[in-house]
């Protein structure tokens, strides 16, 4: 049984503690209100993929995925476990749920609602930093700024609640803008005081592996509202493969080398690409499962509507992106440049060929436009295997 009594923050990656980190219990459970918002956010960009739909999904996904963000890397420094520290957790959970009650309306009638609970979560945040601060002296150059930043961030969304629309959307603008700069303007203390090596890129897997999950709640939900056929069938397997595809593209060249290098080389640049590459990544998965179900909820023998072609062969495209810019800061940061170079140069190719699908696929049936897409994932894992050859041992692994 974990002691829980109260007690202060301590800096838990200074190297004393945590060799072998990895997510706690109560981690895991908040990762579920994620799910949650992330389904919701699937199923409003299901009701509208239109370019209007699409957008206002990425300017919504954007908070929550922040959310997510901020407490994450709060976390991986200072988590106690603590009486207080689970308190504030559970504030933080159900502001994350009230994010995603009011994801559907989020930029009409519940944008108040949307507004107010981001800055619920963001204002647990803050106090969790102002704790910090009041007991971490040393590592006060990172949780000053830090709480600062995410402070201004949040008065702004809550004075937002009292502007009308669209002017309120602005001021969300500005401060989410504030929030993604925050970190990357003391860059140096993320040296000083670093991430957890292993701690941070599992949590950023689990991450992953959520928004996989909601491809496979998009293709179990398809299939139910078909009739068994062969054809439905084979697009089901068409859909998980291509899940399986990109989960197996991703922790295939999964490592911590770049958290590394940013901790012992002082390589800031690759450190925040990392981390914001994977919000593309994240989009893209989660509409790629809004395309799956699309797909069964229309006609299986006519060819597909450009929304529905476009959402699939765009968020896949997206994906393959996403993978290759991935691959140039992990597997390049291990000394394995020449190939994470290939890697992502077919990565990025075949994004393009998909692209030219959509644009060229307006007679191409369902299952032949996702066996399409399946092929063109498949052939991924198979370049990977080809190109890859022995591996080389990380400079930080020595």
């Amino acid at each position: 049984m974990s002691e829980t009594r109260l007690r202060p923050p301590q800096l838990r990656t200074d190297g004393t503690t945590d060799d072998n980190r990895h997510a706690t219990w109560l981690e895991l459970f908040f990762d579920l209100v994620f799910v949650v918002a992330i389904a919701q956010l699937a199923h409003r960009l299901h009701d509208d993929h239109t370019l209007i739909g699409v957008l206002g999904f990425v300017a919504l996904f954007v908070p929550v995925w922040w959310a997510w963000i901020g407490s994450t890397f709060y976390a991986t420094r200072f988590d106690t476990d603590d009486v207080e520290y689970r308190l504030l957790t559970a504030v933080e959970m159900f502001g994350v749920i009230a994010l995603a009650v009011n994801v559907h309306g989020g930029l009409g009638e519940t944008s108040r609602g949307f507004a107010l609970a981001y800055v619920l979560v963001r204002s647990v945040l803050v106090f969790k930093y102002f704790r910090a601060h009041r007991h971490l002296p040393d590592v006060r150059s990172l949780t000053a700024p830090m709480g600062i930043g995410y402070t201004i961030a949040a008065l702004i969304w809550l004075v937002s609640v009292f502007v009308p629309t669209p002017y309120r959307f602005g001021l969300w603008g500005v401060a989410i803008a504030i929030d993604i700069a925050t970190p990357i303007l003391v860059r140096r203390q993320h040296i000083d005081i670093p991430v957890h090596p292993t701690h941070i890129p599992e949590r950023f897997g689990l991450f992953t592996i959520i928004v996989l999950g909601e491809t496979i709640v998009s293709v179990v939900a398809g299939i139910s509202i078909q009739e068994w056929a062969p054809t439905t069938i084979l697009m089901a397997i068409c859909s998980t493969v291509i899940a399986f595809s990109l989960w197996w593209l991703y922790f295939d060249n999964y490592d911590e080398s770049a958290l590394r290098t940013a901790r012992e080389e002082g390589r800031m640049g690759t450190y925040f690409a990392w981390i914001y590459v994977h919000f593309p990544f994240a989009i893209g998965i989660t509409a790629i499962g809004v395309g799956v179900l699309g797909v069964f909820t229309g006609g299986l023998a006519d060819p597909l509507p450009p929304t529905e072609r476009w959402l699939l062969a765009g968020s896949l495209a997206l994906c393959l992106l996403s993978l290759g810019l991935l691959h140039r800061t992990t597997l390049s940061c291990a000394g394995r440049r020449p190939i994470a170079g290939v890697q992502s140069i077919y990565r990025f190719g075949t994004a393009a060929l998909v692209l030219v699908v959509g644009i060229g696929g307006w007679w191409i049936p369902p299952i032949g436009f996702i066996a399409l897409l399946t092929i063109a994932c498949l052939l991924q894992i198979g370049v990977g295997y080809g190109i890859r050859g022995p591996t080389s041992t990380p400079s930080w692994a020595d």
